[in-house]
């Protein structure tokens, strides 16, 4: 009976050899050692998105086009995230910035992480480049510390009615 099971347990082995002989043609300790040296380079790629966790989200919130209204003024939304713990959310400032020119915005009613403003567009002018700019507080080692995040550039696009 263990005879048995002895060559069954052989002959389960060889298919697997004969298998995977069929895919990889290198020898198993170099397999092996392939890997081993892959996991060592691509280790830090694995945890660098550990490190990059505790970055500020910014989302806008606003509409990429608009119809164009008699004071030039278009109102935009966006939400602040953050997995920072030592982060003070009441320290938070946020502005708008066109042209280099910042514009303040105020807290959503209702609502803890979002703000909004008005963003200027020339009456001669189709679109405007803005982003935002978030300046906060957050304890640092025995003080508090200054810091900011920055979103990407946004288009808004002001289309006349017809």
């Amino acid at each position: 009976m263990e005879h048995k099971l002895l060559r069954r347990e052989a002959a389960r082995m060889n298919a697997v050899r004969e298998t995977y002989e069929s895919f990889c043609h290198l020898p198993l300790r170099v397999l092996f050692a392939t890997l081993k040296n892959m996991l060592k380079k691509l280790l830090p790629l694995l945890i660098l998105p550990l490190l990059a966790g505790c970055a500020a989200q910014i989302s806008n919130l606003t509409p990429t086009q608009q119809l164009r209204n008699a004071n030039n003024l278009y109102p935009v939304e966006v939400s602040f995230t953050s997995q920072e713990q030592d982060l003070h959310w009441d320290s938070i400032n946020p502005k708008i910035v066109v042209a280099g020119q910042a514009y303040d915005m105020k807290p959503t009613m209702l609502m803890t992480n979002r703000w909004e403003g008005f963003v200027p567009v020339p009456a001669d002018s189709a679109a405007v480049h803005y982003h935002y700019r978030f300046d906060y507080n957050k304890a640092g080692f025995g003080k508090t510390e200054s810091d900011s995040a920055i979103s990407p550039e946004y288009t808004l696009k002001v289309i006349d009615s017809k």
